[in-house]
């Protein structure tokens, strides 16, 4: 494992997914780049601190007072301030469900030392795992490695510059903490499931912002129950969405929306109010 010579700070945030956190920090114990520090987000889940204990893992456990909906956005703010009290130069937001492949770290930290990339928005491919119930090694990662097909995935050592800002998702990105700022963060108003990673986009976009794909900044997102459209989401959904459109005057989640839209779930007026059909 080789060390950049510049902080570099993952920050996670998570409540309950205890395996796969588990699975994340023994793939960051195999980065073939040690990051300088890894910040653990707690939202409200007291075993947190005993799962990164017994994975041997020396991450730094944050605790965040959380209640249901989940206060995603909040939680990745107080990461990030956690990341930059700590002295980060980098910050590399991974979500709990994705391993990062040996290459993730050492990927981005090159992407922010190259002078036409660093004040971008970093982002890297990620592959859907299927079940595996065992886990899954270094190797079987390599070979499993097909990133998902709606967003760029670059060849390793190729860097694209992006022009969909909707493509962002929080699974796996990086940033310096100047670009941090000029985004401004994620907006606290979004609480629960959705939309808060569409809106960073957009401040990102508004901000000036560049945005980029990094070739070879593989992650891989563990396998969990999803529905489609996240029908058991749909108050999170609506209420966030009516957020987005009060921010930038168009709907987030565009396919759920009409999805529900078709189940007749909800009703959507040009004012961008949203009325749940009971």
């Amino acid at each position: 494992m080789s060390t950049i010579p510049f902080a570099i700070v993952v920050v996670t945030v998570v409540a309950g997914r205890h395996a796969h956190l588990t699975a994340q920090l023994r793939g960051l114990a195999e980065s073939s780049v040690a990051p300088s520090r890894h910040i653990v987000v707690s939202m409200g889940d007291d075993s947190i601190s005993a799962v990164v204990d017994a994975a041997n893992s020396d991450a730094t456990v944050v605790e965040l007072d959380a209640a249901s909906p989940l206060p995603l956005a909040r939680a990745r703010n107080h990461g990030a301030r956690s990341a930059m009290a700590a002295g980060a130069d980098l910050i590399i937001f991974l979500d709990v469900d994705c391993i990062p492949g040996a290459d993730l770290i050492g990927r981005y930290a090159a992407a922010a030392s190259n002078e036409h990339h660093r004040d971008a928005l970093l982002c890297g491919p990620v592959t859907y795992l299927p079940p595996n119930p065992t886990g899954w090694s270094a190797a079987e990662l390599i070979t499993r490695t097909s990133p998902h097909p709606a967003r760029p995935a670059p060849p390793a050592d190729v860097v694209t510059a992006g022009t969909d800002y909707d493509l962002f998702w929080s699974l796996s990105f990086a940033l310096t903490p100047d670009t941090w700022h000029r985004i401004g963060g994620f907006h606290e108003g979004y609480v629960g499931y959705g939309g808060e990673d569409t809106d960073f986009a957009a401040s990102a976009r508004a901000a000036g912002v560049g945005i980029r794909w990094i070739g070879g900044a593989d992650a891989y997102h563990q396998h969990h129950p999803v529905s489609s459209p996240p029908v058991e989401r749909l108050e999170d959904i609506v209420r966030n969405s009516t957020v987005f459109f009060s921010r930038w005057h168009r709907w987030p989640m565009e396919g759920w929306l009409a999805e529900f839209e078709r189940r007749s779930l909800i009703e959507r007026s040009p004012d961008g109010t949203i009325r749940v059909v009971r």
